[in-house]
């Protein structure tokens, strides 16, 4: 099982509660050539072949181009990419777990790499401001598709 970087300068640790099926959620947050039509914070996605560890995707956000790797997928539980984008070597663990009606949705992040030592305070919010719009965005979407 893959995890981030506990060693790295940044890490973020965000939850959100959605009032929507895990399978719809599930399905929004995997369907990465979809990512921009939901999340404002992505301006492209596209998955190299299907959904899973050693496939990749490309995708832009923030004016970067990023290629992550799947590193982990258990369907309808856990998501794992990561990569380096800019000097940044980047590691991202969602997991979804269905409770009742609502899905509880996990998102861990680290980044290291020498602009994260440079400058840690600054991209760690700025990590923290991105990661609490994906999950806000996702919200958003999987409950009005109900």
């Amino acid at each position: 099982m893959f995890t981030i970087d506990a060693d790295a300068p940044v890490i973020v640790r965000l939850t959100a509660v959605i009032d929507a099926p895990l399978e719809r959620v599930w399905a929004l947050h995997t369907d990465i050539d979809a990512w921009a039509d939901w999340n404002t914070d992505v301006d492209q996605a596209r998955l190299d072949g299907p959904l899973l560890p050693g496939n990749s995707f490309h995708w832009k956000t923030h004016g970067m181009d990023i290629t992550s790797t799947i590193r982990e997928v258990v369907p309808g539980r856990r998501l794992v990419w990561g990569g380096p984008a800019g000097g940044i070597d980047g590691v991202h663990v969602w997991t979804f777990e269905q409770t009742g009606s609502q899905v509880t949705v996990r998102t861990e992040e680290s980044w290291s790499g020498a602009p994260v030592d440079a400058a840690p305070q600054q991209l760690g919010q700025a990590l923290e401001q991105s990661l609490t719009a994906w999950l806000a965005c996702l919200k958003i979407r999987a409950e009005q598709a109900g």
